[in-house]
């Protein structure tokens, strides 16, 4: 199972440089379910390998000047704090022992893993619906402050509690209420991922004992795999693989909620 994992991780760099979006939130279930880690040190590196791999995959963005940076601020500031005050602060504040209501027990590992299921049915939708009306071309480009502020705010806390990037709340976010294009959107966002995450891992290095060796190396597969993403892309339809993807994520999601509640 462990080797299935490896070749997983090279899966989550591949799907994130085909659809531009989604291949993080793959990154815990694999952790978990195929390389063996516990969901809390699960979430934490996943923060690391997919901040990692949305920083390499950012570049070709800024290359190209499609990450607006002004807009990565006024959204990254309240998102960076949100998660490493979560990651520092709330999750190891979370009882490992919960509650017990008959023959279920909610303990700390699954209720990370519920909520990661009900991220991944979330953003299942938002991959396998069309998006209809505008897409950010000749929006008024002026920044809604408080929308942008809370809705950074949010996205920091389901990064800190779950260690998913979030793409799915954010670009969405960053058209609506930043007026940005669709390409500049995904740069920013990828961007935004990046230092969310790698933010957040900060608050669980003094927490848990890191296997380094082990996170590079899946790191590294996972950033081989955005590359290969990369190439392919321009060859495929793309939002017919996102949709694609996005069925394959909720049925994921799906099987881990089934899976926790009644197969554990």
């Amino acid at each position: 199972m462990e080797i299935l994992g490896y070749v997983a991780a090279l899966f989550i760099g591949l799907s994130l440089g085909l659809t531009g979006s989604g291949g993080s939130i793959l990154t815990v279930p694999i952790l978990v379910y195929l390389i063996g880690l516990n969901p809390v040190m699960a979430t934490a590196y996943s923060l690391f390998v997919v901040g990692l791999t949305s920083l390499v995959g950012s570049f070709k963005f800024y290359r190209k000047k499609l990450v607006n940076f002004k807009t990565a601020l006024v959204f990254g500031i309240p998102s960076l704090l949100t998660v490493l005050l979560t990651r520092t602060f709330i999750i190891p504040a979370i009882p490992a022992h919960i509650l017990s209501v008959g023959g279920f027990t909610l303990t700390k590992d699954v209720l990370l893993l519920l909520l990661f299921a009900v991220l991944m049915v979330a953003a299942s939708f938002s991959m396998i619906r069309k998006r209809k009306g505008k897409t950010g071309e000749g929006a008024d480009p002026g920044i809604r402050f408080w929308a942008v502020l809370g809705q950074g705010i949010l996205v920091g806390l389901v990064s800190g509690l779950v260690g998913a990037g979030g793409g799915f709340l954010i670009i969405p976010a960053l058209v609506l209420f930043t007026g940005l294009d669709m390409k500049k959107a995904v740069g920013t966002s990828l961007f935004i991922i990046a230092a969310n995450s790698l933010f957040g891992f900060l608050g669980d290095v003094f927490h848990y004992d890191i296997d380094w060796l082990f996170l590079l190396a899946f790191s590294t597969l996972s950033i081989v795999g955005i590359f290969i993403g990369t190439a392919l892309a321009a060859k495929v339809d793309g939002q017919s693989l996102k949709r694609g993807f996005g069925w394959f994520i909720l049925a994921m999601g799906l099987y881990i909620l089934l899976k926790e509640i009644f197969l554990s």
